[in-house]
């Protein structure tokens, strides 16, 4: 029966296209976040006929599970098994054998010969950094899902995206120690979960990744992902135990499966920027004359003074006995880049700020966790970080204490770390309190607001003791405790809020708290989101929309709620269709990355409160409640 619920499940997705570009929001329809093949549901076609099922092969009629997973303890995660058919599942097919031999080239290139022993290769078949305890979705995060669709979902999400937990949650997925789809090279589908992962921010997580393939196992693809992932971690040198398996233009045969189809061809421009790592690990390696042979062949191409050649250089110049120095004249440089970053951040080379600018905020990850930088360079970007989910809200901490110390003491006074000490160690809980106000409600020094500093006081709201005379600031003491997941704490405060919806802490503990807080009407949805001097009436939409899609609306007045607040709950697309089948099917991964395909923009203003309501409730039906709630608390914080 449960083999005939995946099957019908996995038929509703077999026919879902997902390109490799999605379109900007704040356009005139909201919907256009999501990938084309994603939106409305195409027009029903005649049906053909088919031949009867053969019998054992005919759905029971009670198969279709409704039920919800929530407090359900997930199985235990079968060991992997290598296969060359594709399972059932999210747009699986199988692949049909052609039986047929590879044909002897005998004008191939020799293949390098690695020297590994059999015992300590790591197969592509399972591939993951974090496991049991550090936050892994277990080895099924991806099962029964088709790689050759989520390949292209994942290539086309425009991280970093809105939510804070929703990318934490993604991040997960990402680095958890799961099975490859065994439609896909294993190799290619690291690759591109480290590519998403540098496009989030997360750079030592990418980086990781990229380490966890056996280099002779490399496609093109993944040879591209080790340079951005290298670059975004400061760490050129970790390139160089990969040089001299980079075959230029030819293509790489995939390795696992054997039957999969090749990768594509290195670039040119990824062929340039493989060159000057063969010179710069060359020269950090004593070789000078072989580096300055690699430099040259790129000059030639690019031009004497190419701020990459010149950048790459100086690392070359870092290397024993190389006598050399470069200048770095920032003043003609228009752009910041992945490879620009990367060797300026490894050689100790300010960065204008004017040319951050020029990148996406997924930079700010990278300057917040790059150890060779000051701590004024990573407080700078360290509010953004912590907004992107890249940094918890204890690593913020870290950033501010690291600057508060290195700052001169007669300077101190009035600075943002001054205020986050005084969060914590003031003698008294009023001088405490006004110190977070001064990180709630004023700019971080960085043109910023609220968000971050509700992030660094985490911990110092949680201490404070839940008194009636602290219910004018209940909301944002609530606030700062959820984004640190802190929920059970801030569960306390509903003694002080009660059940007045005109207290903004009420709205989100009605969604945060493990326990509902009642019976709750549209008249109180509709007062919660009057506290809101702007944007009401979306606080109101997605307070409903959290709330139905946790269950906590009563189902009689679901469907007049929902036309009341216009939140379009059962409207069906294409996506909607994929990510409540990833929830039906328990793939937590499946289902982190359908959610961030509905949750890019440049704010949560953007996000249409039916596509809350589809997250919500599909992170719930797989299996995680918490994150569940989180996520639906931080949109009523943020919009």
């Amino acid at each position: 029966m449960r083999n005939k619920s995946v099957l019908l499940v996995a038929s509703l997705l077999a026919s879902v296209a997902i390109v490799t570009a999605l379109p900007v929001l704040g356009q005139d329809r909201p919907e256009s976040i999501l990938p084309p093949g994603f939106g409305e549901p195409d027009p029903p076609k005649p049906p053909r006929p088919s031949p009867p099922p053969a019998a054992g092969d005919q759905p029971d009629s009670g198969s279709t599970s409704g039920g919800s997973a929530t407090g359900a303890s997930r199985p235990k995660a079968p060991r992997p098994k290598v296969t060359t058919t594709a399972p059932v599942g999210i747009g699986a097919a199988a692949k049909p054998k052609t039986g047929e031999e590879e044909e002897f080239d005998p004008d191939a290139p020799m293949p390098i010969i690695v020297d590994i022993p059999e015992q300590s290769r790591r197969s592509t078949a399972l591939v993951g950094t974090i496991g049991a305890g550090e936050g892994e979705m277990g080895l099924s995060a991806f099962q029964n899902v088709n790689g050759r669709y989520f390949i292209p979902a994942m290539r086309s999400i425009k991280a970093p995206i809105v939510s804070r937990w929703a990318s934490i949650f993604l991040r997960r997925a990402l680095l958890s120690h799961s099975t490859t789809p065994s439609d896909v090279n294993g190799s290619d589908w690291v690759a591109e979960r480290a590519s998403l992962l540098t496009r989030m921010g997360e750079a030592h997580g990418a980086r990781s990744l990229v380490q966890a393939v056996d280099v002779d196992q490399y496609t093109p693809r993944m040879f591209e992902v080790a340079i951005e992932t290298s670059m975004a971690a400061a760490d050129p040198a970790m390139l160089c135990g990969m040089t001299e398996y980079v075959k230029g233009p030819e293509k790489a045969k995939a390795v696992n499966p054997k039957d999969a189809k090749p990768a594509e061809s290195i670039s040119e421009k990824s062929q340039l920027r493989w060159q000057l790592a063969k010179a710069m690990c060359s020269g950090l390696s004593g070789e000078t004359a072989v580096a300055n042979a690699n430099l040259d062949r790129v000059r030639d191409k690019v031009g004497e003074n190419s701020v990459d050649a010149l950048l790459a250089e100086k690392v070359v110049g870092a290397g024993a006995n190389t006598r050399r120095s470069v200048g770095i004249e920032w003043d003609e440089v228009k752009e910041l880049t992945d490879w620009r970053f990367g060797l300026a951040t490894a050689t100790g080379l300010a960065i204008p700020d004017t040319l951050y600018a020029t990148m996406g905020k997924s930079v700010r990850g990278w300057q917040a966790l790059a150890p060779l930088l000051p701590p004024a360079q990573r407080m700078g970007a360290a509010d953004i970080a912590s907004e992107l989910g890249v940094l918890s809200s204890a690593a913020l901490v870290d950033i501010y204490s690291s600057r508060y110390q290195a700052a001169d003491p007669a300077e101190r006074a009035g600075k943002p770390f001054e205020y986050l000490r005084l969060s914590y160690a003031a003698p008294n809980v009023p001088d405490r309190l006004a110190a977070m106000r001064q990180l709630w409600t004023t700019p971080n020094g960085n043109g910023l607001a609220k968000f971050s500093g509700l992030i660094a006081t985490a911990r110092a709201a949680a201490r404070l003791p839940v008194s009636v005379d602290l219910s004018e600031d209940a909301p944002n003491i609530i606030a700062s405790m959820l984004t640190a997941g802190f929920d059970p704490i801030a569960a306390r405060w509903v003694s002080v809020i009660g059940d007045e919806p005109s207290n903004g802490g009420w709205g989100l503990l009605a969604v945060a708290s493990q326990r509902p807080l009642g019976v709750i009407s549209g008249g109180m949805i509709s007062d919660f989101g009057a506290t809101s001097s702007s944007n009401s009436d979306k606080k109101a939409q997605f307070l409903f929309a959290g709330l139905a899609a946790l269950g906590r609306i009563e189902a009689s007045a679901l469907e007049s709620l929902a036309e009341k607040f216009n939140v379009p709950i059962g409207r069906k697309t294409k996506w909607t269709e994929a990510l409540n089948s990833a929830a039906q099917l328990q793939a937590p991964g499946a289902v982190a990355v359908l959610a961030s395909a509905g949750l890019q923009g440049n704010a949560w203003s953007e996000i249409p409160a039916y596509h809350l309501y589809h997250i919500v409730r599909a992170v719930k039906n797989a299996g995680y409640v918490a994150e569940a709630r989180m996520i639906a608390a931080e949109a009523l914080m943020r919009i």
